[in-house]
């Protein structure tokens, strides 16, 4: 895949995942998309799950910036493939995608929706900006 402007990972884990399935997941995905790490800027996730070890481990060993969104944030944001059973655990029916598109910023688009790799499901949204 080629990539003009940012790019953004974003990232649905269930609660205190271990760091090595976050990234064994996220890397299967990349290899799936055709992406290699060094593409990512940023990774963005749930709050609550950017401040857990396993992302925070995964982010910081690729040198990506990590944000995290309330799942209010993240129910404002309109995507292609939302989840009732993801809205009954975290509040809101989509992270992986919502996240990425929330942090690629306005105008923003899904290059690789959301696929679930090993438990973590990841998503991926360029800005042109």
């Amino acid at each position: 895949m080629t990539v003009t402007g940012l790019l953004v990972l974003g990232l649905g884990a269930r609660s205190a995942t271990p760091a090595a399935d976050v990234e064994a997941g996220v890397s299967a995905a990349l290899v799936q998309a055709g992406v290699l790490p060094a593409a990512i800027t940023v990774l963005a996730t749930l709050d609550r799950r950017a401040a857990e070890p396993g992302p925070r481990v995964l982010a910081e060993r690729h040198g990506w910036r990590i944000v995290g969104y309330t799942a209010e944030e993240l129910a404002a944001v309109d995507v292609p493939h939302p989840s009732e059973t993801v809205a009954r655990r975290s509040g809101t029916a989509s992270v992986a995608e919502a996240a990425a598109l929330l942090a690629a910023g306005p105008g923003a688009s899904l290059v690789l929706p959301k696929r679930v790799v090993g438990g973590i499901t990841v998503a991926m949204a360029l800005s042109r900006n």
